[in-house]
């Protein structure tokens, strides 16, 4: 009997959002059940419902209980008064710096500069294609709790089928920049998780090889972000107001997501998701009715976005540029505009106590 067949035998049921995801609910009492390969993470709202389905999994399977989450996947995870860190500091220094060399490099305050413009066809091209491709690759494994170098990975991973000098030249500064940053993660807040927050930005035109914009967008449930993306689109947008409301779309495809994996949790939201976005034009074309032939190009992005807004699931709000966290997912920023994003996206360093090991 294979794994999930064993879990819906104990009561589980396969969550419809995420196949490695399963679960137990019964009254009052609830359980998850998080599973990858052979690595198995569980937690259940009382200490004897947790005891109850680990004995049950024992009879099953030959399985050791390492207990309270520590580590899963290359992430540690520490624990604090406020939340919880989730790092990848040992993947970053060993898997990463001491195998490129750099261990004793200076750091960089910002891991991409912001009048940094690469082309597929500047520079020449590199005589080892494959460690590039390795240290791209292993970066990206990175943003799962750096979201403050997404957008510099995502430029990078873009010229891996033919890399050049100043594409290595990326790839080094954002290794100076993590040799600087070593000790930040990503923080999670126990608050209540009651509202969902999305910021969405483009940088239109920004590939100078395609003219194709930059996507970005952060969601934020509760205080804690959940999900970002930084990546290039797959159209050439015909003016700002449509690369930033494609940007929009695709950052309330993301919500209308994880409003279902919620609901599958059994906690469901009640309230409007908030997209912000700096575009006035594209916060317009999320409400306005009126199709423009400007517009007509893009419709079926505006006759999703707008379904979602009729419905009063989704409002679609003006942020000043100022205050779009987004930004950091689309273009360098000069470094204190940088820190101060990367603050507001969660990455932060471990509380001090708990780095003194108290």
């Amino acid at each position: 009997m294979g794994a999930p067949c064993t879990f819906n035998h104990l009561g589980f049921v396969a969550s419809q959002s995420n196949v490695s995801l399963f679960i137990y609910r019964h009254d009052t009492d609830l359980a998850y059940l998080l599973l990858y390969v052979d690595d198995i993470i569980l937690t259940a709202s009382t200490p004897q419902l947790l005891k109850h389905i680990t004995g049950l999994l024992h009879r099953e399977f030959s399985m050791t209980d390492l207990g309270a989450l520590s580590y899963f996947l290359g992430i540690s995870v520490t624990r604090m008064s406020s939340g919880m860190l989730l790092s990848q500091r040992q993947y970053a220094a060993a898997d990463l710096l001491q195998r490129a060399g750099m261990l004793d490099c200076n750091p960089s305050v910002t891991p991409i500069d912001t009048r940094c413009k690469l082309s597929a066809d500047e520079g020449p091209l590199l005589a080892d294609r494959t460690e590039y491709r390795s240290f791209a690759g292993a970066l990206q494994y990175l943003t799962l709790t750096r979201p403050d170098i997404a957008h510099a990975v995502q430029k990078a991973c873009l010229y891996m089928h033919a890399p050049r000098e100043p594409h290595l030249n990326l790839v080094k500064r954002i290794l100076r920049y993590i040799k600087g940053s070593l000790d930040l993660g990503l923080r999670l807040h126990a608050t209540p998780a009651s509202t969902l927050t999305a910021y969405s930005d483009a940088d239109w035109a920004g590939c100078p090889d395609t003219r194709r914009s930059t996507s970005g967008y952060c969601v934020y449930l509760g205080d804690n972000l959940v999900s970002w993306s930084s990546k290039r689109q797959a159209t050439v947008s015909r003016s700002s107001a449509e690369a930033e409301y494609r940007v929009v779309a695709h950052a309330v495809v993301e919500c209308c997501w994880i409003q279902q994996l919620v609901q599958e949790l059994h906690h469901p939201l009640h309230s409007a998701t908030v997209v912000f976005c700096d575009n006035v034009s594209a916060v317009t074309m999320a409400s306005n009715p009126v199709q423009h032939s400007r517009t007509k190009h893009i419709n079926i992005d505006i006759h999703f976005v707008r379904e979602k807004v009729c419905l009063g699931q989704i409002r679609v709000l003006h942020v000043p540029s100022s205050l779009q966290f987004a930004d950091i997912m689309t273009k360098g920023l000069p470094s204190q505009l940088f820190l101060d994003f990367r603050y507001s996206l969660c990455v932060r360093p471990p509380d001090a106590l708990t780095a003194a090991g108290c």
